[in-house]
């Protein structure tokens, strides 16, 4: 008879470890990154020429900051427009949050690359700790220094702003500016030590810091528009956006750091040829023409990501929801009969299409679907690039934002006494989305393979191998269905759903 597990002893497997032994084990998993933790900031706090900057941030930046805001509010004053001026003293107290953090994108660049030119990470990698405890130390010591003279900028900046112009933040602006510069550093550095782990030099590490600077100052310009708006919810979605993204990556770094890959990486060499064998391995196969192609590598990669196809579908008729709910929430307030009679009259809608069916002949040869193709590339594209940014994530919120458009239209529609729900789905969507949903959800399920792939763990491959492998699979799957069915329903939504729309309000 099978001993209950209470009388298990606490190494044997399956035993249930109690919460102080669990403890103990945890502080003991952590005390060799608290040692790295430890190290690191000594030396940083040694090194002139990183102390240096962060002072000089800390102690400039508020100062310039508060130089800006008073000439912004006496310009304004003169035009009595005090208001505009203040909106921007959130922005401004988050690029006095954001500068001091800057540095901790040069001190990550060179926390392995760096110290493997100086031949001082040996005693490191032949520690005795695990691969993830030097990882996470490095990642941890990078972060310190900078976010306190983060902290302390801010609220430099606040108190001057406070005892010059008598201003004082909102608590919610306070909490939105300090989580986001606290993210944006965490996402900063994460992406900067997975880097600085890959490049073997630091020239080409700060090379590959450009990936890095450019989306922030993008984020940066963003973050800007909605605290002048304040709109502090999006904010919030922003922060969520970030950590999500941040844990990715630090998965990222964990599964392909490996200190004998570290040391035995002497210099990298772009061998166009192997690359492109590799990328063409993952696209083509083992099939020698496109009928093998098709039943030994199409459709096999097709049928894996059934899961995640269904799981995109139901994402998208969400967004189609959601989209109706809002609209009709907000259509709910206004009378029908206050509208223009133009937005009002069916006979609008019936020229519109009418219009569309005269442009489709004479599109005859082919420029009206061709024009639907290209601008269709074009969105997938965009959601491609920002889905590779992001592991598949922000791709996939991209291809559900015109569902949310379309479930909006649905509720509009309905609103006008023009179509019924069911009505407007199967005569404005279902003729071109017979192909182009299908196209969709085959794109998103494999933006979002793509990105699992690359933060599954693989020990005999690089993270460059990894990418470039996963990058011809799904250039397997986009080829291969993805293409096709898009360049069908352009020629349905050409041809074929004006028809059936007209039917549908002229019956």
């Amino acid at each position: 008879m099978e001993k209950p597990k209470a009388y298990l002893k606490p190494h044997s497997p399956g035993a249930t470890l109690s919460p102080a032994r669990w403890l103990s084990r945890t502080r003991a998993w952590w005390r060799p990154v608290l040692v790295i933790l430890h190290r690191e900031l000594l030396d940083q706090s040694r090194d002139w020429r990183i102390v240096t900057p962060i002072v000089g941030f800390t102690l400039f930046f508020p100062f310039l900051m508060n130089f800006v805001a008073r000439r912004m509010v006496g310009f304004v004053e003169r035009f009595g427009a005090e208001i505009v001026a203040e909106r921007f003293f959130p922005f401004l107290l988050l690029v006095v949050g954001f500068f001091p953090l800057s540095i901790s994108l040069v001190i990550a660049l060179e926390s392995f690359a760096g110290e493997r030119e100086r031949n001082t990470i040996e005693p490191l990698l032949i520690a005795p700790i695990q691969d993830a405890q030097l990882y996470l130390g490095k990642l941890l010591s990078v972060l310190v220094l900078p976010l306190l003279a983060s902290f302390l900028g801010i609220l430099s900046y606040i108190g001057v702003l406070m005892w010059r112009l008598d201003w004082k933040p909102e608590p919610m602006t306070l909490a939105a500016v300090v989580v986001l510069t606290v993210t944006q550093g965490v996402l900063m550095v994460s992406a900067a030590v997975l880097m600085s782990t890959q490049a073997t030099s630091v020239r080409a590490a700060n090379l590959l810091a450009t990936l890095i600077i450019v989306p922030i100052a993008l984020l940066l310009q963003a973050e800007s528009m909605f605290l002048f708006w304040r709109q502090y919810h999006v904010l919030w979605y922003i922060v969520l956006a970030l950590l999500l993204t941040t844990a990715l990556i630090v998965r990222v770094g964990l599964a392909y750091f490996n200190r004998e890959a570290l040391l035995n990486r002497e210099m990298d060499v772009i061998n166009l040829g192997t690359l492109w064998r590799l990328y063409r391995r993952a696209v083509v196969g083992e099939a020698r023409n496109l009928r093998e192609w098709y039943a030994r590598a199409v459709w096999p990669e097709v049928r894996r990501l059934a899961l995640p196809s269904l799981s995109v579908l139901a994402l998208l008729l969400a967004a189609m929801g959601i989209g109706y709910a809002t609209v009709a929430r907000e259509l709910a307030s206004i009378d029908p009969h206050l509208l223009p009679q133009s937005i009002r009259d069916p006979d609008t809608y019936l020229q519109n299409l009418q219009r569309w069916l005269h442009a489709s002949v004479l599109g005859g040869a082919g420029r009206l679907p061709l024009a639907l193709f290209l601008h269709n590339m074009r969105a997938l594209f965009l959601a491609w690039l920002l889905g590779v940014m992001s592991f598949g994530v922000v791709g996939l919120l991209v291809i559900m934002l015109p569902f949310g458009i379309l479930g909006g239209a649905m509720a509009y529609m309905q609103f006008l006494n023009l179509t019924t729900p069911t009505e407007f789905f199967l005569g404005f969507v279902l003729p071109h989305g017979v192909a182009e949903v299908p196209a969709l959800v085959l794109f998103g399920a494999s933006l979002l393979r793509l990105g699992a792939r690359w933060i599954t763990p693989s020990r005999q491959r690089s993270l460059g191998e990894v990418w470039i492998t996963s990058l011809g699979i799904w250039t397997r799957i986009f080829l291969g269905a993805v293409l096709p069915l898009m360049l069908l329903a352009a020629f349905l939504e050409a041809y074929l759903a004006p028809r059936v729309a007209l039917w549908f309000l002229t019956r």
